[in-house]
């Protein structure tokens, strides 16, 4: 066939053959040649405002996965009801690992405590790793007659509705943990929401609450002058931080059994190897001694995990809560 030799037809498969190659070479690469995760700084979003126990941790934990990875890890502050803001702007940014999410606690406690939310931290997001674990403490004046949770228990029974425990807001994971502590107890005492922490001490320090429960690092200061008593706290083993407050279990109250948690993940369909890299630097960063002293001095029970293990705690305490909310009667938001 003649046209074979045709040097317009030539030319006409060789342009094509050349524009194939341009397009081959001006196409991204996959994911495997771009380079090594993290080659450009990652942004952590934090549903908390600045200076809290949150803040604090999330920023340690930053800057040793920026040393351990070798890019900054850049710590977002984005407080809003229930983490949805939060939530929002890293479910909307690209599954690359280079936006990630704090989740709490609190973000299990939103799914009961919202009629809807904008996001399914179940679906929309995959797990990376815990963080830290902490407990809540149930305190007492020290000044006041109660110097055990037995001696507030006996009073509760003798004077039911007559007691008072503050706790911040109503529906923060410190008043829904008061919720479960008088559900699973059995007992008849008001559950007063304050403000702030700095509201519940006073409040605790005038004797217009008889018992305060919060965070260890609310606390520290109150403790250490000796204003409050810790008679327990909510989780199944002693505090290193507070070595002296038995467990709720060791106090007489066995089924109230709180563990807080703060942990990181990303967006849904971020890569598998990306989440393998987050994982294996985390466990690293939170076994490091530095880090877990400075945890330790707020509270916090720096550890790691496995995506699953934070998935399941997720679950588990989505149902856990949504239960109390409902025993509690309080009204969705």
């Amino acid at each position: 066939m003649h046209h074979k030799n045709n040097p317009a037809r030539r030319f006409r498969t060789t342009g094509l053959a050349l524009a194939g190659l341009a397009a081959m070479l001006l196409a991204p690469l996959p994911a495997a040649a771009q380079g090594k995760y993290p080659d450009r700084p990652v942004k952590i979003v934090l549903p908390f405002g600045a200076g809290g126990v949150a803040d604090i941790t999330t920023r340690l934990v930053a800057e040793k996965l920026g040393e351990k990875l070798g890019q900054r890890f850049v710590v977002e502050n984005n407080p809003g009801a229930g983490g949805i803001s939060a939530a929002r702007a890293v479910m909307s940014s690209p599954a690359d690992g280079y936006t990630l999410a704090v989740f709490s606690n609190g973000t299990a406690v939103s799914v009961g405590l919202f009629k809807s939310l904008p996001f399914d931290p179940i679906k929309d997001f995959a797990p990376v790793s815990a963080m830290g674990y902490f407990d809540l403490v149930l305190v007492t004046n020290a000044t006041g007659p109660y110097k055990t949770l037995g001696d507030f228990v006996k009073a509760a029974k003798e004077k039911p509705g007559q007691l008072n425990v503050g706790t911040i807001a109503a529906g923060s994971s410190q008043n829904l943990g008061a919720e479960l502590f008088k559900s699973v107890s059995g007992l008849n005492f008001v559950i007063v929401p304050f403000k702030t922490s700095g509201d519940v001490l006073v409040a605790l320090e005038r004797n217009d609450i008889q018992m305060g429960a919060e965070f260890y690092a609310a606390l520290r200061g109150g403790l250490e002058a000796k204003k409050f008593i810790p008679v327990a706290i909510s989780g199944s083993k002693r505090g290193a931080y507070l070595p002296d407050a038995p467990t709720a279990k060791e106090a007489g109250e066995p089924k109230w059994d709180v563990t807080s948690w703060n942990a990181i993940f990303a967006p849904a369909g971020t890569p598998p190897d990306v989440i393998a890299t987050l994982n294996k630097a985390l466990n690293e960063v939170l076994a490091d001694p530095e880090v877990k002293k400075k945890a330790l001095e707020l509270g916090i029970d720096a550890r790691g995990s496995t995506p699953q293990e934070i998935q399941d705690r997720l679950k588990s305490d989505i149902a856990k809560w949504a239960d109390v909310i409902q025993k509690a009667g309080i009204e969705k938001r």
